[in-house]
């Protein structure tokens, strides 16, 4: 395990939440820990697919997962990633999408 710097964790925050699949996952995690199949299906993705990303999740130190007999279950690494999920959730963002219109296509906005 290593201890990452305030710029570390906003990147990998940022890294995490980037992909709206990974951000459908952080937040359905919010909401209540689950297993890998069951969170598939909620999501709407492939077994593998969402493996994919809890893989990614673990590696940005968001996401845990808790061995319970032969399954496995995922949830936050940390309560507060959840107030700051709520945080996010509550902020109000004024888009303009005259000033990133090639947004989809570059990763911006």
């Amino acid at each position: 395990m290593e201890t990452v710097t305030h710029a570390d964790v906003l990147a990998r925050f940022g890294h995490a939440l980037s992909d709206p699949t990974r951000a459908r996952l952080l937040l359905a995690l919010r909401a209540a820990a689950g297993y890998p199949a069951e969170l598939a299906d909620q999501l709407g993705v492939t077994r593998q697919n969402l493996s994919n990303h809890l893989a990614c999740l673990r590696g940005c130190g968001l996401v845990v997962g808790v061995p319970e007999g032969r399954r496995t279950r995922y949830e936050l690494a940390d309560t507060r990633i959840r107030h700051a999920l709520d945080d996010l959730l509550g902020l109000i963002l004024a888009v303009d999408p005259q000033a990133c219109p090639d947004a989809a296509d570059q990763g911006c906005c």
